[in-house]
């Protein structure tokens, strides 16, 4: 990621032909760089060169301005998971791919990311009304790879253990926890033997 002064700081990045793509696109990198908390409303509006005042006319506030964020990042983590699920590839390939872009999702849109999960008003659906969440493609994935089911076990619960998985993945991965060095599996190579082993036991369950 570039430096600060090379990144949010730098004004000459925005066009203010749209004052509210503006904030959006200030907030979102602020949150890459410093988190939720890392910014105000006020820093939003000396980016992009306005008045604190001129926010309010597109936002009630610096929540407001949060759930956007989140919303939209929904909206685009939701957009990868579906083209992961009609990509090429058996059922369980393309279940497995939509785990990996997940995680590429996290890598590559930090601010989306934090939004999503550390913004509490915002319901974890789809920005656009009738688009599916993430969970929910993830739970038609894993109904698709298995329709026979899993006995006694509910396909959401098990989408709930793979987004889990991910999550944790992506939350290590991003904070620099994650063993590394020769011989040890990255990130998606970890995400598909978990996904694999979840499956399964499941399915192993279901035939005891």
């Amino acid at each position: 990621m570039r430096p600060w002064r090379d990144g949010p700081g730098d004004r000459r990045s925005y066009h203010h032909g749209n004052l509210k793509e503006a904030l959006i696109e200030a907030a979102r990198r602020f949150i890459a760089e410093r988190g939720v908390g890392g910014f105000t409303l006020v820093d939003a509006a000396r980016l992009v060169g306005v008045t604190p005042a001129a926010l309010y006319r597109h936002f009630r506030g610096r929540e407001a301005l949060l759930e956007e964020v989140a919303g939209r990042g929904f909206a685009d983590l939701a957009e990868r998971l579906a083209r992961a699920l009609t990509s090429r590839g058996t059922p369980l390939e393309r279940f497995t791919r939509m785990g990996e872009a997940y995680l590429a999702f996290a890598e590559e849109e930090p601010g989306y990311y934090a939004a999503i999960f550390e913004t509490r008003s915002v319901q974890p659906g789809p920005e656009i009304p009738g688009r599916p969440s993430p969970f929910d493609l993830l739970v038609e994935a894993l109904q698709s790879t298995f329709p026979e089911g899993f006995g006694g076990v509910a396909p959401r619960f098990i989408a709930l253990e793979v987004w889990a998985l991910s999550h944790g993945l992506a939350t290590l991965s991003a904070a620099g926890q994650l063993p590394k060095g020769p011989g040890v599996p990255d990130k998606y190579e970890l995400l598909r033997a978990g996904v694999l082993a979840l499956v399964h036991g499941a399915q192993a369950a279901r035939t005891n």
